[in-house]
Protein backbone atom coordinates (compact mmCIF):
# COMPACT_ATOMS: atom_id res chain seq x y z
CA UNK A 1 0.00 0.00 0.00
CA UNK A 2 1.52 3.82 -1.03
CA UNK A 3 1.97 6.07 2.03
CA UNK A 4 -0.27 8.82 2.28
CA UNK A 5 -0.71 11.82 4.16
CA UNK A 6 -3.04 12.94 6.86
CA UNK A 7 -4.80 16.06 6.85
CA UNK A 8 -7.18 17.06 10.00
CA UNK A 9 -9.19 20.09 9.44
CA UNK A 10 -12.29 21.19 10.90
CA UNK A 11 -13.37 18.05 11.91
CA UNK A 12 -12.86 15.96 9.07
CA UNK A 13 -9.57 14.25 8.14
CA UNK A 14 -8.24 14.22 4.71
CA UNK A 15 -6.07 11.23 2.98
CA UNK A 16 -3.35 12.96 0.33
CA UNK A 17 -1.54 10.95 -1.76
CA UNK A 18 2.38 11.12 -1.54
CA UNK A 19 4.23 11.35 -4.71
CA UNK A 20 8.15 9.69 -4.10
CA UNK A 21 10.89 10.91 -7.26
CA UNK A 22 13.53 8.32 -8.60
CA UNK A 23 15.66 10.45 -6.15
CA UNK A 24 13.53 9.56 -3.49
CA UNK A 25 12.10 13.26 -3.08
CA UNK A 26 8.56 13.01 -1.45
CA UNK A 27 5.79 15.33 -2.00
CA UNK A 28 2.24 15.53 -0.45
CA UNK A 29 0.36 15.90 -3.59
CA UNK A 30 -2.61 18.28 -3.03
CA UNK A 31 -4.11 18.16 -6.23
CA UNK A 32 -7.35 17.69 -5.03
CA UNK A 33 -7.16 19.21 -2.19
CA UNK A 34 -9.94 22.60 -2.54
CA UNK A 35 -12.07 20.04 -4.52
CA UNK A 36 -12.23 17.94 -1.33
CA UNK A 37 -11.91 20.26 1.32
CA UNK A 38 -12.50 23.50 0.52
CA UNK A 39 -8.74 24.21 1.67
CA UNK A 40 -5.84 25.63 -0.44
CA UNK A 41 -2.54 26.29 0.59
CA UNK A 42 -0.10 29.65 0.98
CA UNK A 43 3.27 29.09 0.06
CA UNK A 44 4.82 32.34 -0.37
CA UNK A 45 7.52 32.39 -3.15
CA UNK A 46 6.83 28.72 -3.82
CA UNK A 47 9.49 27.16 -1.80
CA UNK A 48 7.61 24.25 -0.56
CA UNK A 49 5.62 24.22 -3.66
CA UNK A 50 6.04 21.41 -6.68
CA UNK A 51 4.61 22.89 -9.59
CA UNK A 52 5.69 19.83 -11.44
CA UNK A 53 7.37 16.64 -11.96
CA UNK A 54 10.16 16.97 -13.93
CA UNK A 55 13.39 14.40 -15.87
CA UNK A 56 15.64 16.61 -16.59
CA UNK A 57 17.67 18.23 -13.96
CA UNK A 58 18.22 17.19 -10.28
CA UNK A 59 20.10 19.07 -7.81
CA UNK A 60 20.34 18.41 -3.72
CA UNK A 61 21.69 21.79 -2.07
CA UNK A 62 22.54 20.03 0.99
CA UNK A 63 24.75 17.44 -0.88
CA UNK A 64 25.74 19.67 -3.33
CA UNK A 65 24.86 17.67 -6.21
CA UNK A 66 23.64 18.65 -9.89
CA UNK A 67 22.98 16.35 -12.60
CA UNK A 68 21.52 16.78 -16.10
CA UNK A 69 19.45 13.83 -17.17
CA UNK A 70 21.03 11.78 -14.33
CA UNK A 71 24.34 12.59 -15.80
CA UNK A 72 26.95 14.87 -12.51
CA UNK A 73 27.66 17.79 -13.90
CA UNK A 74 31.44 17.58 -12.72
CA UNK A 75 31.47 15.03 -16.04
CA UNK A 76 29.80 16.92 -18.74
CA UNK A 77 31.94 20.00 -17.57
CA UNK A 78 34.74 17.84 -17.95
CA UNK A 79 34.32 15.79 -21.44
CA UNK A 80 31.35 17.62 -23.21
CA UNK A 81 30.43 20.50 -25.53
CA UNK A 82 27.34 23.08 -24.70
CA UNK A 83 25.82 22.16 -28.08
CA UNK A 84 25.79 18.83 -26.90
CA UNK A 85 24.55 19.35 -23.50
CA UNK A 86 21.87 21.00 -25.19
CA UNK A 87 20.91 17.68 -27.21
CA UNK A 88 20.93 15.93 -24.55
CA UNK A 89 18.72 18.38 -21.82
CA UNK A 90 16.02 19.07 -24.64
CA UNK A 91 16.06 15.11 -26.16
CA UNK A 92 16.60 13.50 -22.80
CA UNK A 93 19.79 11.16 -24.00
CA UNK A 94 23.60 11.91 -25.21
CA UNK A 95 23.30 11.87 -28.96
CA UNK A 96 25.45 9.52 -31.20
CA UNK A 97 28.85 11.08 -32.91
CA UNK A 98 26.60 11.20 -36.24
CA UNK A 99 23.51 13.13 -34.65
CA UNK A 100 25.87 15.39 -33.14
CA UNK A 101 27.15 16.61 -36.42
CA UNK A 102 23.97 16.47 -37.93
CA UNK A 103 22.58 18.78 -34.56
CA UNK A 104 25.39 21.38 -34.78
CA UNK A 105 25.17 21.42 -38.66
CA UNK A 106 20.88 22.09 -38.24
CA UNK A 107 22.12 25.08 -35.67
CA UNK A 108 24.93 26.41 -37.79
CA UNK A 109 22.65 26.64 -40.84
CA UNK A 110 20.46 28.74 -39.28
CA UNK A 111 22.39 31.21 -37.36
CA UNK A 112 21.97 33.88 -39.89
CA UNK A 113 18.93 36.30 -39.04
CA UNK A 114 16.42 38.22 -41.23
CA UNK A 115 17.59 41.30 -42.84
CA UNK A 116 14.86 43.29 -41.65
CA UNK A 117 15.36 41.61 -37.65
CA UNK A 118 18.68 43.50 -38.24
CA UNK A 119 16.50 47.06 -38.78
CA UNK A 120 14.66 46.45 -35.48
CA UNK A 121 18.18 47.13 -33.59
CA UNK A 122 18.11 50.89 -35.21
CA UNK A 123 14.94 51.62 -32.58
CA UNK A 124 17.13 50.94 -29.57
CA UNK A 125 19.09 53.47 -27.41
CA UNK A 126 22.54 52.95 -28.16
CA UNK A 127 22.48 52.67 -23.80
CA UNK A 128 19.51 50.06 -23.59
CA UNK A 129 19.96 47.42 -21.73
CA UNK A 130 20.68 43.80 -23.88
CA UNK A 131 18.46 42.00 -22.36
CA UNK A 132 15.70 44.69 -22.76
CA UNK A 133 16.94 44.51 -26.34
CA UNK A 134 17.29 40.37 -26.34
CA UNK A 135 13.65 39.56 -24.58
CA UNK A 136 11.92 42.41 -27.42
CA UNK A 137 14.00 40.71 -30.06
CA UNK A 138 13.16 37.06 -29.39
CA UNK A 139 9.40 37.59 -29.17
CA UNK A 140 10.17 39.75 -32.43
CA UNK A 141 11.37 36.08 -34.13
CA UNK A 142 8.12 34.93 -33.66
CA UNK A 143 6.86 37.27 -36.54
CA UNK A 144 9.38 35.67 -38.99
CA UNK A 145 7.75 32.51 -38.46
CA UNK A 146 4.30 32.50 -38.24
CA UNK A 147 3.84 28.97 -39.63
CA UNK A 148 6.41 27.13 -37.81
CA UNK A 149 5.63 28.09 -34.07
CA UNK A 150 2.37 25.91 -33.55
CA UNK A 151 3.76 24.07 -29.84
CA UNK A 152 1.45 21.12 -30.27
CA UNK A 153 2.74 20.60 -33.52
CA UNK A 154 6.17 18.35 -33.37
CA UNK A 155 7.73 19.69 -36.57
CA UNK A 156 7.14 23.24 -35.62
CA UNK A 157 8.90 22.33 -31.92
CA UNK A 158 11.70 21.27 -33.81
CA UNK A 159 12.49 23.75 -35.82
CA UNK A 160 11.64 26.75 -33.68
CA UNK A 161 14.05 24.93 -31.24
CA UNK A 162 16.42 24.93 -33.63
CA UNK A 163 15.96 28.55 -34.98
CA UNK A 164 16.19 30.08 -31.24
CA UNK A 165 19.76 27.73 -30.52
CA UNK A 166 20.90 29.21 -32.97
CA UNK A 167 19.95 32.78 -33.49
CA UNK A 168 20.13 33.70 -29.56
CA UNK A 169 24.34 33.98 -29.88
CA UNK A 170 23.97 36.11 -33.55
CA UNK A 171 21.07 38.83 -31.53
CA UNK A 172 23.33 38.62 -28.29
CA UNK A 173 26.68 39.92 -30.32
CA UNK A 174 24.66 42.28 -32.65
CA UNK A 175 23.04 44.07 -29.52
CA UNK A 176 26.67 44.41 -28.16
CA UNK A 177 27.69 45.85 -31.47
CA UNK A 178 25.01 48.02 -31.23
CA UNK A 179 26.12 49.49 -27.88
CA UNK A 180 29.10 49.80 -29.37
CA UNK A 181 28.54 51.81 -32.67
CA UNK A 182 30.50 49.30 -34.86
CA UNK A 183 29.17 47.47 -37.51
CA UNK A 184 27.59 43.88 -36.72
CA UNK A 185 30.03 40.58 -37.46
CA UNK A 186 27.69 38.25 -39.23
CA UNK A 187 28.22 34.50 -38.50
CA UNK A 188 30.70 31.97 -40.20
CA UNK A 189 30.16 28.18 -40.77
CA UNK A 190 33.29 26.91 -40.35
CA UNK A 191 33.46 28.45 -36.55
CA UNK A 192 31.75 25.99 -33.92
CA UNK A 193 29.46 27.44 -31.34
CA UNK A 194 31.65 29.33 -28.75
CA UNK A 195 34.17 30.10 -31.34
CA UNK A 196 31.69 31.76 -33.62
CA UNK A 197 30.27 34.06 -30.31
CA UNK A 198 33.30 35.04 -29.34
CA UNK A 199 34.36 36.62 -33.41
CA UNK A 200 30.96 37.86 -33.56
CA UNK A 201 31.40 39.94 -30.51
CA UNK A 202 35.21 41.04 -30.74
CA UNK A 203 35.96 40.76 -34.34
CA UNK A 204 36.00 44.07 -36.63
CA UNK A 205 35.90 44.47 -40.52
CA UNK A 206 39.49 46.63 -40.25
CA UNK A 207 41.50 43.26 -38.72
CA UNK A 208 41.30 40.09 -38.04
CA UNK A 209 40.47 38.30 -34.77
CA UNK A 210 42.40 35.59 -33.36
CA UNK A 211 39.56 32.78 -31.36
CA UNK A 212 41.76 31.84 -28.73
CA UNK A 213 41.00 27.90 -27.61
CA UNK A 214 41.39 28.46 -24.27
CA UNK A 215 38.92 31.54 -24.05
CA UNK A 216 36.72 29.31 -26.14
CA UNK A 217 36.73 26.47 -23.41
CA UNK A 218 36.37 28.51 -20.93
CA UNK A 219 32.70 30.09 -22.30
CA UNK A 220 32.05 26.60 -22.90
CA UNK A 221 32.02 25.94 -19.52
CA UNK A 222 30.47 28.37 -18.18
CA UNK A 223 27.73 28.28 -20.65
CA UNK A 224 27.52 24.25 -19.59
CA UNK A 225 27.20 25.11 -15.76
CA UNK A 226 24.42 27.39 -16.62
CA UNK A 227 22.53 25.44 -19.11
CA UNK A 228 19.57 24.17 -16.65
CA UNK A 229 19.21 24.57 -12.54
CA UNK A 230 15.62 23.32 -12.31
CA UNK A 231 12.72 25.29 -11.59
CA UNK A 232 13.83 28.43 -10.46
CA UNK A 233 12.40 31.68 -11.02
CA UNK A 234 12.94 32.27 -15.04
CA UNK A 235 12.65 28.25 -15.55
CA UNK A 236 9.18 28.71 -13.51
CA UNK A 237 8.07 31.78 -15.90
CA UNK A 238 8.80 29.27 -19.13
CA UNK A 239 6.74 26.99 -18.15
CA UNK A 240 3.55 29.17 -16.77
CA UNK A 241 3.83 31.31 -19.64
CA UNK A 242 4.15 28.19 -22.49
CA UNK A 243 1.35 26.46 -20.31
CA UNK A 244 -1.34 29.01 -21.94
CA UNK A 245 0.34 27.70 -25.32
CA UNK A 246 2.06 31.12 -26.42
CA UNK A 247 4.68 30.23 -28.72
CA UNK A 248 8.35 29.08 -27.45
CA UNK A 249 9.57 32.44 -28.54
CA UNK A 250 7.13 34.32 -26.77
CA UNK A 251 8.20 31.92 -23.73
CA UNK A 252 11.54 31.93 -23.79
CA UNK A 253 11.46 36.45 -23.83
CA UNK A 254 9.08 36.23 -20.59
CA UNK A 255 12.08 33.88 -19.31
CA UNK A 256 14.92 36.59 -20.27
CA UNK A 257 13.07 39.42 -18.27
CA UNK A 258 12.50 36.87 -15.22
CA UNK A 259 16.07 36.06 -15.90
CA UNK A 260 17.26 39.70 -15.86
CA UNK A 261 16.42 40.39 -12.16
CA UNK A 262 19.40 40.89 -9.93
CA UNK A 263 17.96 38.89 -7.41
CA UNK A 264 17.98 35.94 -10.41
CA UNK A 265 20.47 36.26 -13.27
CA UNK A 266 21.62 39.89 -12.06
CA UNK A 267 23.80 38.23 -9.71
CA UNK A 268 26.84 38.34 -11.52
CA UNK A 269 26.70 41.40 -12.50
CA UNK A 270 26.23 42.67 -8.56
CA UNK A 271 29.46 41.10 -8.29
CA UNK A 272 31.27 42.85 -10.84
CA UNK A 273 29.53 46.14 -9.71
CA UNK A 274 30.56 45.55 -5.72
CA UNK A 275 34.26 45.08 -7.11
CA UNK A 276 33.53 48.33 -8.58
CA UNK A 277 32.73 50.21 -5.98
CA UNK A 278 35.58 48.52 -3.40
CA UNK A 279 37.91 49.41 -5.73
CA UNK A 280 36.78 53.09 -5.41
CA UNK A 281 36.16 52.94 -1.93
CA UNK A 282 40.06 52.84 -1.51
CA UNK A 283 39.30 50.55 1.41
CA UNK A 284 41.45 47.20 1.83
CA UNK A 285 39.78 44.20 1.58
CA UNK A 286 40.24 43.75 4.97
CA UNK A 287 38.22 46.85 5.77
CA UNK A 288 35.72 45.29 3.54
CA UNK A 289 35.28 41.58 5.46
CA UNK A 290 34.89 43.19 8.61
CA UNK A 291 31.99 45.45 6.92
CA UNK A 292 30.68 42.36 5.67
CA UNK A 293 30.20 40.57 9.08
CA UNK A 294 29.31 43.97 10.80
CA UNK A 295 25.35 43.36 11.34
CA UNK A 296 24.99 47.04 11.40
CA UNK A 297 26.43 47.65 8.29
CA UNK A 298 24.06 48.43 4.66
CA UNK A 299 27.29 46.69 2.95
CA UNK A 300 26.47 43.00 1.71
CA UNK A 301 28.91 40.85 -0.04
CA UNK A 302 28.17 39.68 -3.08
CA UNK A 303 28.36 35.88 -5.08
CA UNK A 304 28.90 34.59 -1.94
CA UNK A 305 26.50 31.43 -0.51
CA UNK A 306 23.47 29.98 -2.80
CA UNK A 307 19.69 29.89 -1.80
CA UNK A 308 19.79 26.43 -2.75
CA UNK A 309 22.96 25.12 -2.13
CA UNK A 310 23.86 24.81 1.65
CA UNK A 311 27.44 23.21 1.67
CA UNK A 312 29.00 24.18 -1.81
CA UNK A 313 27.68 25.04 -5.39
CA UNK A 314 29.59 22.45 -7.58
CA UNK A 315 29.70 24.66 -10.26
CA UNK A 316 31.53 27.29 -8.40
CA UNK A 317 34.03 24.04 -7.69
CA UNK A 318 34.57 23.29 -11.16
CA UNK A 319 34.29 27.16 -12.23
CA UNK A 320 37.03 27.96 -9.58
CA UNK A 321 39.87 25.89 -11.49
CA UNK A 322 38.84 27.40 -14.69
CA UNK A 323 38.68 30.82 -13.16
CA UNK A 324 42.19 30.44 -12.73
CA UNK A 325 43.40 28.50 -15.50
CA UNK A 326 42.37 31.65 -17.74
CA UNK A 327 43.36 33.92 -15.73
CA UNK A 328 47.12 32.81 -15.68
CA UNK A 329 46.59 32.65 -19.62
CA UNK A 330 45.72 35.73 -20.11
CA UNK A 331 48.03 37.31 -17.93
CA UNK A 332 45.20 40.29 -17.05
CA UNK A 333 46.23 42.88 -14.95
CA UNK A 334 43.34 44.24 -13.99
CA UNK A 335 42.96 45.71 -10.15
CA UNK A 336 39.28 44.69 -10.01
CA UNK A 337 40.02 41.02 -10.86
CA UNK A 338 42.82 41.23 -8.44
CA UNK A 339 40.33 42.08 -5.59
CA UNK A 340 38.39 39.39 -6.40
CA UNK A 341 40.94 37.19 -5.78
CA UNK A 342 41.97 38.68 -2.52
CA UNK A 343 38.15 39.05 -1.24
CA UNK A 344 37.99 34.97 -2.20
CA UNK A 345 40.99 34.25 -0.14
CA UNK A 346 40.17 35.89 2.36
CA UNK A 347 36.28 34.75 2.78
CA UNK A 348 37.56 31.11 2.63
CA UNK A 349 39.57 31.58 5.08
CA UNK A 350 37.66 33.24 7.64
CA UNK A 351 35.75 31.50 10.33
CA UNK A 352 32.64 33.47 10.26
CA UNK A 353 32.36 32.30 6.21
CA UNK A 354 33.62 29.10 7.15
CA UNK A 355 31.16 28.54 9.84
CA UNK A 356 28.02 30.14 7.94
CA UNK A 357 29.35 28.13 4.27
CA UNK A 358 29.47 31.53 3.06
CA UNK A 359 31.47 30.62 -0.01
CA UNK A 360 31.93 32.02 -3.38
CA UNK A 361 29.40 30.77 -5.70
CA UNK A 362 29.02 30.16 -9.34
CA UNK A 363 28.08 34.21 -9.54
CA UNK A 364 31.30 35.23 -8.38
CA UNK A 365 33.56 33.63 -10.74
CA UNK A 366 32.03 33.39 -13.79
CA UNK A 367 31.71 37.49 -13.57
CA UNK A 368 35.60 37.29 -12.84
CA UNK A 369 36.13 35.19 -16.04
CA UNK A 370 33.73 36.99 -18.50
CA UNK A 371 35.66 40.17 -17.57
CA UNK A 372 38.84 38.43 -18.01
CA UNK A 373 37.50 37.57 -21.20
CA UNK A 374 36.25 41.23 -22.29
CA UNK A 375 32.69 40.89 -21.98
CA UNK A 376 31.08 44.26 -20.44
CA UNK A 377 29.59 43.63 -17.15
CA UNK A 378 25.85 44.76 -18.66
CA UNK A 379 26.56 41.71 -21.36
CA UNK A 380 27.02 39.00 -18.39
CA UNK A 381 23.09 38.52 -17.84
CA UNK A 382 22.63 37.75 -21.40
CA UNK A 383 25.61 35.52 -21.40
CA UNK A 384 23.87 33.61 -18.38
CA UNK A 385 20.50 33.39 -20.79
CA UNK A 386 22.31 32.17 -23.24
CA UNK A 387 23.36 29.10 -21.12
CA UNK A 388 19.97 28.87 -19.85
CA UNK A 389 18.57 28.72 -23.04
CA UNK A 390 18.57 24.88 -23.85
CA UNK A 391 17.14 24.56 -20.17
CA UNK A 392 14.32 26.78 -20.82
CA UNK A 393 13.66 25.02 -24.10
CA UNK A 394 13.83 21.42 -22.39
CA UNK A 395 11.41 22.25 -19.32
CA UNK A 396 8.76 24.21 -22.29
CA UNK A 397 9.33 20.87 -24.30
CA UNK A 398 8.92 18.42 -21.63
CA UNK A 399 5.79 20.58 -20.78
CA UNK A 400 3.97 20.85 -23.95
CA UNK A 401 4.70 17.26 -24.58
CA UNK A 402 3.11 16.18 -21.46
CA UNK A 403 -0.38 15.09 -22.08
CA UNK A 404 -1.64 16.06 -18.97
CA UNK A 405 -0.52 19.60 -18.84
CA UNK A 406 -2.75 22.00 -17.25
CA UNK A 407 -2.38 26.06 -17.73
CA UNK A 408 -1.16 27.79 -14.26
CA UNK A 409 -3.46 29.17 -12.80
CA UNK A 410 -2.28 29.77 -8.98
CA UNK A 411 -4.93 30.52 -6.18
CA UNK A 412 -4.86 33.14 -3.49
CA UNK A 413 -6.34 33.63 -0.69
CA UNK A 414 -8.18 37.56 -0.35
CA UNK A 415 -7.26 40.05 2.35
CA UNK A 416 -9.34 42.84 0.82
CA UNK A 417 -12.50 45.27 1.54
CA UNK A 418 -15.39 42.90 1.80
CA UNK A 419 -18.81 43.34 -0.14
CA UNK A 420 -19.20 46.93 -0.15
CA UNK A 421 -21.02 49.72 -2.55
CA UNK A 422 -20.37 52.60 -4.62
CA UNK A 423 -21.24 55.41 -2.07
CA UNK A 424 -19.65 54.06 0.93
CA UNK A 425 -16.68 53.39 -0.81
CA UNK A 426 -16.50 57.03 -2.22
CA UNK A 427 -17.37 57.99 1.76
CA UNK A 428 -13.78 56.93 2.46
CA UNK A 429 -12.05 58.71 -0.34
Amino acid sequence: MSEKAILKVDGKEYELPVFVGSENEKAIDITKLRQLSGYVTIDSGYLNTGACTSAITFLDGELGILRYRGIPIEELAAKSTFTEVAFLLIYGKLPSDKQLVEWNGAITKHTMIHEDLKRLFGGFPKDGHPMAIMSCMMGCLSTYYQDSYDPLNEEHRQISIIRLLAKFPTIAAFAYKKSLGQPTIHPLNDLDYCANFMNMMFSVPAESYHVDKEVVAALNLLLILHADHEQNCSTSTVRLVGSSLANLYGAISAGILALWGPRHGGANQEVLEMLEGIKQSGLPVKKIIEQAKDKNSSFRLSGFGHRVYKNFDPRAKIIKVACDKVLNKLGIKDPLLDIAKELEEAALNDPYFVERKLYPNVDFYSGIIYRALGIPTNMFTVMFAMGRLPGWIAQWKEMIEDPGMKIGRPRQIYTGEKNTTYDSAKKKA
